[in-house]
């Protein structure tokens, strides 16, 4: 370095500020669209970009401009901060049941969540549904995704279009998310059931809605 230049020797192993963050965008990137089955064209035709623009952000050899950025978390369904998330590397994580997120109970249902970072590539949910409670009124869709679900204790009805179909403990059904579907309990005690999605169908707004909540009383 010459002296006078105004700059500092830099410390082997440390990483401009700059490169780091476009090394986190670009593993978050591909790691969001590998999970969304989305290949690089399929994403740059999404974007109004290019493949081989959007390979070297993945490779962190680049950056992007707030425009396409907000194109991009549009296209893979997640918020821009998300896309800078860095999450810390683990391979398990216990989640106890007293400590799963839950959304308020609404329609006789309680909703709660089961899949959380660093996993990305599905969501998994359990529904808990009172004596005649369902997941709403109407029929709805979300996305188009894989949706399996299970029934782990009750009877319940789930619509798929205009056809019903009543499963018991231990059925399971699959459908596109993209089927109006709803699920209600039609037994004489609590329903369970676990929903299992792929790819992801929620957008991060909506995934902060859950918060911790108290067991239900004992049943």
């Amino acid at each position: 370095m010459r002296k006078g230049s105004g700059q500092t020797s830099a410390k082997t192993g440390d990483v401009p500020a700059a490169t780091h963050a476009h090394q986190v965008l670009g593993m978050r990137l591909k790691s969001l669209r590998l999970a969304r089955r989305l290949s690089l064209r399929e994403l740059a035709e999404a974007t109004g970009t290019s493949a081989s623009f959007i390979s070297q952000l993945e490779r962190g050899l680049t950056g992007a401009s707030t425009a396409s950025l907000n194109q991009m978390a549009s296209a893979l369904g997640v918020s821009v901060a998300m896309l800078f998330e860095e999450s810390k590397a683990q391979n398990h994580g216990v989640l106890r049941r007293s400590e799963r997120p839950s959304l308020p109970p609404s329609d006789g249902c309680r909703k709660m969540l089961l899949s959380r970072p660093p996993l990305s590539d599905m969501e998994v949910y359990v529904g808990e549904f009172d004596i005649g409670g369902s997941t709403g009124p109407d029929r709805y869709t979300h996305g188009d995704a894989h949706e399996m679900l299970v029934v782990l204790r009750g009877v319940v009805e789930v619509s798929l279009g205009e056809a019903r179909h009543v499963l018991e403990e231990g059925d399971s059904i699959e459908y596109t998310t993209s089927t109006p579907h709803r699920s209600e309990n039609i037994g004489s005690g609590r329903a369970e059931v676990m929903w299992i999605i792929a790819p992801p169908t929620s957008v991060r707004a909506e995934l902060e809605q859950y918060t911790a909540w108290k067991p239900l009383a004992a049943r």
